[in-house]
């Protein structure tokens, strides 16, 4: 069976679709500004439980996600649309104002008006369709496709939180109970880098951006795909959820900083001529270099203890 990302590929293919690739599609506006555009799908029990979640995270998560699709193409957002469909039986309860009340709380926090949508019935489960849009000087939209071969690689926050907050709701973890809420948080209402990215953008400091939603490994392996480049990447600058480190699961905190996916933080490349810049701008926020971009095209190496090995990409896919 084809994996959602070979299913994309050919379609752009075999209808020659021009506009899609990136985080956003990038439609022009006016003279001097370019408009992002992206959408997402939300599908209960595969995005998000109830026995999980709060209908109010579900409603911030549906925005959230979204958003950091904006930032990962240096956009500000402005506007936002959302379509939902709720069965009968949840129709009934206050779960819709609820959704709206944490979609809405996360909007105003970055001055996203909400156009529209639309509401329908469905036969058993919740579907949310959340579009965005966001703007950008003309022509100055950061693609996956611009990396080059000496860019240093960097990651915002750190990585694997969202991951061991769903391992933590799938052992039994309720929210209201836990006594770790802010790794519950990463998985279920998670917040996006939309300032950062927006500074990155307006900087013209990042030449290629993604945000991290599948995983650190996949991630990294669309954009050099895009690009034409490789990487190589240093286990010890990775930055990982440090309090991963106090629980035993299947999996350790690096591998899930690698592949655990969800994290919604922004993965750029920057010119080394432009590294001081970087930092005097993002002085306050939490920025790691954990490699650089390499001309052996599609090849991640990860060096781990001064030995090299192939990354394979690994992370969530729906399919």
């Amino acid at each position: 069976m084809l994996s959602e990302f070979r299913f994309l590929e050919n379609l752009r293919q075999k209808y020659s679709l021009t506009k899609t690739g990136d985080d956003c599609a990038v439609l022009p506006k006016d003279r001097r500004t370019d408009l992002v555009v992206t959408t997402d799908l939300l599908v209960e029990d595969i995005d998000f439980r109830l026995d999980w979640s709060k209908p109010e995270f579900i409603g911030h998560k549906a925005l959230a996600v979204s958003l950091s699709d904006i930032a990962a193409m240096g956009a500000k957002p402005v506007w936002s649309m959302v379509s939902i469909g709720v069965p009968e039986k949840i129709w009934k309860t206050d779960f819709v104002d609820e959704f709206y009340k944490g979609y809405m709380n996360l909007a105003q926090n970055f001055d996203v008006e909400l156009i529209g949508g639309d509401i329908s019935k469905t036969p058993e489960k919740i579907v949310i369709d959340s579009i965005a849009a966001g703007e950008v000087k003309k022509k100055k939209a950061v693609l996956r496709a611009g990396a080059k071969a000496g860019d240093l690689i960097c990651v915002t926050g750190r990585l694997g939180g969202a991951a061991i907050g769903l391992r933590l709701l799938e052992n039994g973890e309720k929210f209201e109970k836990s006594d770790h809420k802010n790794l519950l948080l990463r998985q279920l209402a998670p917040n996006p880098q939309a300032e950062i990215g927006r500074i990155l953008g307006e900087k013209n400091l990042a030449t290629a951006m993604i945000d991290l939603s599948d995983g650190l490994s996949s991630d990294l392996a669309h954009l050099c795909r895009v690009s034409q480049t490789g990487a190589k990447i240093f286990a010890e600058k990775i930055p990982t959820e440090s309090k991963i480190l106090s629980f035993k699961f299947e999996i350790d905190n690096f591998s899930l900083a690698l592949s655990g996916g969800e994290d919604f933080e922004l993965l750029f490349t920057v010119s080394p001529k432009k590294n001081f810049q970087l930092e005097k701008e993002l002085e306050n926020r939490q920025i790691s270099r954990i490699g650089e971009i390499t001309a052996n095209v599609e090849i991640i190496e990860l060096v781990i203890d001064n030995e090299t090995r192939i990354l394979a990409p690994e992370g969530f896919r729906h399919f």
